[in-house]
């Protein structure tokens, strides 16, 4: 009787323990349910907001002036600027979609100009407005409950719109970029959250070699003189809201 008790108790344990377990599995069920079906929708709209930093990369020439200075361009540090986008999604399989996010990024750049014989320094602060149109190749990976990262890759096209001033350098309105980044969808009840770090690589020059405004101050124009090239680099940090 005592062993017929004691399997009847383990029978009962092991009953309790399916149901605990069974209720368990419903509650993670539950949560994978969170927006099941938002990625079978074959558009997707959304908006996201966001922090960057940019960067200038510049390549010297070499160039001495007549007074025998010889000047040398950095950005030192960076600055960050904001950024809103609008979404426009388009679902091509289970894994790929196309990503078409315009917005506005408004930042600035800190350029230092050292006179390396000297030791002469001077500072501009580069300003800029930019409209931008990244179109980005999505892939992601299977949903993991309510998460799934994913990996873009792309293009931005992008026009300052900032006002220009006659100062020491000055770059051009437009430029082109290649983009790659990475990310996370964290499906929330009602919507998805997604950060996302992307990265994005001018390949333009952006300097304006000729300067017609230095028409009546020339001694600016050996800071241009000094340089072959400019290009831009970007580092964003976006939440969009899908």
């Amino acid at each position: 009787m005592n062993i017929l008790r004691y399997i009847l108790i383990a029978v009962i344990a092991v009953i309790s323990l399916t149901t605990s377990e069974k209720a368990s599995c419903q509650q993670l069920n539950d949560k994978l349910l969170n927006r099941p079906y938002a990625d079978m929708r074959r558009w997707h709209l959304g908006f996201s907001v966001g922090v960057h930093t940019q960067d200038v990369n510049f390549t010297h020439n070499g160039f001495v002036t007549e007074n025998g200075e010889t000047w040398f361009m950095e950005q030192p540090a960076f600055s960050p600027g904001f950024c809103v986008n609008g979404l426009i999604s388009f679902r091509l399989n289970d894994y790929f979609s196309v990503r078409f996010s315009p917005g506005m990024y408004f930042g600035n750049r800190d350029v230092r100009m050292i006179d390396t014989t000297t030791g002469k320094d001077e500072r501009q602060n580069i300003k800029s407005a930019l409209v931008v149109a990244p179109i980005d190749l999505k892939f992601a990976s299977q949903r993991f409950r309510n998460v799934r990262p994913y990996i873009t890759g792309g293009i931005m096209p992008a026009f300052d719109v900032a006002k220009k001033r006659s100062d020491f350098l000055k770059f051009n309105t437009s430029d082109f970029f290649l983009t790659v980044g990475f990310g996370c969808d964290f499906y929330l009840p009602y919507f998805k959250l997604i950060p996302e770090l992307k990265f994005c690589f001018g390949l333009s020059d952006v300097l304006q070699h000729e300067r017609p405004d230095l028409a009546d101050d020339p001694d600016k124009m050996k800071y241009t003189q000094s340089l072959s090239k400019a290009t831009s680099q970007m580092v964003v940090l976006t939440f969009y809201f899908e």
